[in-house]
């Protein structure tokens, strides 16, 4: 079986590796049977050539909405830092189209063979057993699918699959039970490349190519065992979902031992709690009301048909100017009233001194927390803001930016927030998650994973949704981000009833795009490109 589920990967230049060519664009399904990863299924498509002068022609429609209008301050840091509001697809930036949020009244689909069967306990078949895949196509994931982060930016995307493709060996000609079986001996492999660790180790474009491939890893798992990634995890024995974590680096905060203690805890009302799931999911809040840009009207049209569909949670973007940050914070709270959750997103915008000035004079809107008030790298910098708001009833959140695990062992060691934020692509995949997830347990910190368009929505369901069945067990000042943006591209799309993320039923990691989506998107013979480049031309 095919072992990285590694046949989406998008087009770039070529790296120079030996081991890989950046240049190869397969971004169709491939749609084989195979069970070990080759190099032709890793690398099979056509051939796609660099932007070139066309810089501005980089960003299709359907993948990235508009800019917002410049702030009153000014300057700002450039794509992917601070200073602008973040758009619905996890950047810096983008201000979306006006968006709608009232919750997508489709039911889950029902696919043979998607249901979980009733009676597995362990996460592999047994010898023999029929499989995900034996005798069908599968439709398998890599970067584009894998990695949201990098659909709908090509510059970005060709060097994160430079650097999925240098990652090649490690997975070519494996067989998924062979990576699985040693999943922690495969995670360590790819984060250990004596090569690419100079350019790491951990973080930046290497650590993207590492959840891009470890992703696909867990969706063809999952899909092997007729299962959502979710349910796999939850039916998972405590002690192989262990396996699959590396706990280098953080066991003096979290000793394997420790971890097993924390899940074997979980396992008392695991049962009741998968079943208050399924009835009536996992509590979602909404970020699409109130982006940085948006007028007055829009602003309070979004608030009244998220209130009509039934949204008791908002987020609202601000760090642009304060004096319009205080009359939107008063609009918006104004609306929803004081008895709803409004959280505020600074998105890195301001110096330490800076996000305590700022957030004293936003106090009054009662905030649950200010998300990213600084630079997500400046660990005593969110101690200092965390004590400094405390007195105000404020928390601090972060955690979307954080390169890895040890970031976050460090965020908890200070005290340096109170929400915590994993990212389903940041991270090194569901692994490095889980490590998370199980620190977080210990020091009793709520998880509100950080979410959005081009896919994340999809993925990190299935993260908290086990968190909460198999870790936490709680759900008091928790929540998942929901943007309702891009949804249409994807075979399964989230499902939001009762602004709650209600669990797939379909096997596997929720990635995969549709075709028609990737065949007008594709850069530069995409019918979407195609016409932006016309249009440029003429």
């Amino acid at each position: 079986m095919t072992a990285a589920s590694a046949q989406a990967w998008s087009s770039g230049p070529n790296c120079g590796s030996r081991r890989s060519n950046c240049s190869q664009t397969p971004l169709l399904p491939l749609g084989r049977r195979s069970r070990t990863v080759t190099s032709r299924s890793f690398q099979a498509g056509r051939s796609g050539g660099p932007p070139g002068r066309r810089r501005r022609a980089e960003r299709p429609p359907g993948l990235r909405a508009p800019r917002p209008r410049a702030s009153p301050r000014g300057g700002g840091a450039g794509r992917g830092g601070a200073g602008r509001a973040r758009g619905p697809g996890g950047g810096a930036g983008s201000r979306p189209p006006r968006p709608s949020v009232s919750p997508r009244s489709q039911s889950a689909p029902a696919e043979a063979g998607s249901a979980p069967p009733a009676a597995r306990g362990a996460p592999r078949a047994a010898p023999g057993a029929q499989r995900h895949g034996a005798g069908q196509d599968l439709q398998l994931v890599g970067a584009r699918r894998a990695l949201p982060h990098v659909a709908g930016r090509p510059r970005l995307r060709r060097h994160v699959v430079c650097a999925v493709n240098a990652l090649a060996h490690h997975v070519l000609n494996k067989d998924l039970s062979d990576i699985v079986g040693d999943f922690r001996g495969f995670y360590r492999q790819l984060t250990s490349d004596g090569q690419l660790r100079w350019i790491g180790p951990e973080k930046g474009v290497v650590h993207l190519a590492t959840a891009a491939i470890l992703n696909a890893v867990w969706d063809l798992w999952a899909k092997q065992e007729r299962k959502p990634l979710w349910k796999l995890l939850v039916d998972m024995d405590p002690r192989t979902l262990l396996s699959c974590i590396d706990f280098r680096y953080i066991t003096d905060v979290l000793t394997e031992e420790e971890a097993y203690e924390i899940l074997q805890k979980g396992q008392v009302g695991k049962k009741e709690r998968e079943g208050q799931m399924l009835m009536h999911g996992y509590p979602a809040y909404t970020t699409s009301c109130a982006w940085l840009g948006y007028s007055d009207d829009t602003l309070k049209q979004l608030c009244t048909e998220a209130l009509k569909a039934g949204w008791t949670r908002f987020k609202v973007k601000v760090g642009a100017d304060l004096q319009d940050d205080v009359r939107r914070c008063r609009l918006i709270r104004n609306m929803i009233g004081p008895e709803k959750t409004l959280m505020m997103d600074a998105n890195q915008r301001w110096d330490v001194p800076e996000a305590v000035k700022w957030m004293s004079k936003l106090a009054e809107f009662k905030p649950l927390w200010i998300e990213e008030p600084t630079s997500p790298d400046d660990i005593l910098g969110h101690a200092t803001i965390s004590k400094a708001l405390a007195p105000l009833g404020i928390g601090v959140a972060t955690g979307e930016q954080c390169h890895n695990r040890v970031i976050f062992k460090q965020l908890l060691q200070a005290k340096a927030l109170q929400f915590l934020q994993i990212d389903s692509c940041r991270l090194g995949s569901v692994n490095e998650n889980l490590s998370v997830l199980l620190m977080a347990k210990k020091f009793e910190i709520p998880v509100c994973p950080h979410a959005g368009g081009v896919g994340l929505c999809e993925l990190v369901q299935h993260l908290i949704i086990f968190d909460f069945i198999s870790i936490s067990a709680s759900l008091q000042n928790r929540m998942c981000e929901y943007v309702d943006h891009l949804h249409e591209h994807f075979r399964y799309p989230v499902i939001i009833k009762k602004a709650s993320y209600m669990p797939p039923k379909d096997a596997g990691y929720s990635t995969e795009m549709k075709e028609e989506s990737v065949k007008k998107h594709q850069y530069p013979d995409g019918e979407v490109w195609k016409k932006l480049l016309a249009a440029q031309e003429n």
